[in-house]
């Protein structure tokens, strides 16, 4: 069996922190080393420059993106100590071919990435004709945030192709495997080994992937299954973070402490402690569901007490949220139960039915619908629009992989500060 080419996409915008990751990345049995195109907008050909003298011996790619003046930019790559340029496959003809002209003048190779393309396998083919050395399968990260897959590119460039093929774009230890199953020649891995806190490790584990690839391919879920695990392994700093510091429901606190949820909401709208709805509520809303009231009248009256808790607990709801008070709190510590709230009083109200079930409702400030996701810890409460949960919860899982790689660091004796090179990054 062929040896596949393990590739380091370092995106990253520090060069200081790309250097030390591509060290670490070699030791785990990566073959190429990927200048990023994050890292050349940041860092220029000094990046190119800085790994070439690091690392003599490496395989450098530059991730270019070339879109025009193909001779002039491959030629900088080059010089800079570049053995493979990368150029956009949806680039003009006149760009490829000059391009490839001036990769041949300065004994690169050139590599065509496929992301955006309209018609990827018609523009492998003509992209071979025109003399590219490599074609990459590459589903950027924004697209694979609602969903699409480098491997199903890649499958349809099987077969299409007579030059190698390289596949990018979310891979993990699983699905680089799947990757070197399906045929692909280099298998390009960004995040899951950058943004680890051992990154040789993460490396290697690839590694033995593309050498023996005998990983099962994971269990397909429904896409709200998947959704509630993603949701799951992050925090709801995570996920802020993932919508740009947006989503937060203010005021609540996680009444039962280190507990945590994620489901669609079920929203109720009650008045000051009228507690007949949102016990209705319960015996209409699925497993998993998270009940959202909003207590119209303030957090002098409880519309939620020890008994609705019991009865979510039967029906298998994951958790609620009320923009007002609750009550029996003791109890309810006592089951562990995902409550999050604004107040805790011992009065409740009475029964009287007023308010609606699933209909939009303000909690907190927050625009609710009937089915948006609400994930609830002990940071608190975020709202996220159900159309965007998967993305978002994607996005979020990239926010905690980047912490934890700046976390090694900062133990390692650096500081936040440093990581991030505050100073330099600072709006002018």
């Amino acid at each position: 069996m062929k040896k596949v080419v393990l590739q380091v996409a370092l995106d990253l915008l520090e060069l200081n922190r790309a250097i030390q990751i591509a060290r670490e990345a070699l030791a785990g049995g990566v073959d190429w080393i990927e200048a990023g195109t994050p890292l050349i907008k940041s860092e220029g050909m000094q990046a190119i420059r800085t790994l070439r003298g690091q690392f003599p011996d490496a395989v450098i790619v530059a991730d270019m993106k070339i879109a025009d003046t193909g001779t002039l930019e491959v030629e900088m790559a080059a010089k800079a100590g570049a053995n493979i340029v990368c150029v956009l496959a949806d680039a003009d003809d006149a760009v490829i071919v000059e391009a490839v002209r001036a990769s041949r003048l300065y004994g690169t190779r050139l590599m065509a990435d496929l992301i955006n393309a309209r018609d990827p396998v018609a523009r492998a083919r003509e992209l071979e004709a025109l003399g590219v050395d490599i074609i990459a399968a590459h589903v950027g990260i924004d697209q694979q945030m609602i969903g699409k897959d480098s491997l199903d590119l890649l499958q349809a460039l099987q077969e299409e192709t007579h030059i190698p093929v390289a596949v990018a774009g979310g891979l993990d230890v699983v699905t680089a495997g799947e990757a070197a199953k399906m045929g692909a020649d280099i298998v390009i891995v960004g995040g899951w080994i950058t943004r680890s806190a051992d990154v040789e490790g993460s490396a290697s584990l690839i590694r033995k992937s593309l050498d023996l690839p005998a990983l099962a391919a994971p269990e397909k879920k429904s896409q709200d299954d998947e959704i509630r695990s993603l949701l799951m392994q992050v925090s709801t700093p995570n996920i802020s973070d993932a919508m740009h510091r947006k989503g937060a429901l203010p005021g609540l606190v996680s009444l039962c402490g280190d507990v945590k949820m994620a489901g669609r909401a079920v929203t109720v709208h009650t008045m000051a402690g009228d507690w007949a709805k949102p016990v209705e509520a319960i015996d209409g809303a699925a497993p998993g569901s998270i009940l959202v009231i909003n207590n119209d009248g303030g957090n002098h009256v409880a519309p939620w007490g020890e008994l609705a808790t019991l009865s979510c607990i039967q029906r298998g709801i994951a958790g609620v949220v009320i923009d007002g008070a609750a009550r029996d709190i003791d109890d309810i510590r006592a089951m562990k139960f995902p409550l999050f709230a604004k107040a805790v009083v011992p009065n409740a109200g009475e029964p009287k039915g007023f308010g609606e079930i699933n209909t939009e409702i303000l909690c907190c400030g927050q625009q609710i619908r009937p089915g948006d996701w609400i994930v609830g810890d002990e940071s608190g409460v975020v709202a996220i629009p159900g159309e965007r949960a998967y993305e978002v919860a994607r996005r979020a899982l990239e926010v905690k992989k980047a912490e934890a790689r700046i976390r090694e660091e900062i133990r390692r004796g650096s500081t936040l500060s440093t990581v991030a090179e505050l100073i330099k990054w600072e709006k002018r």
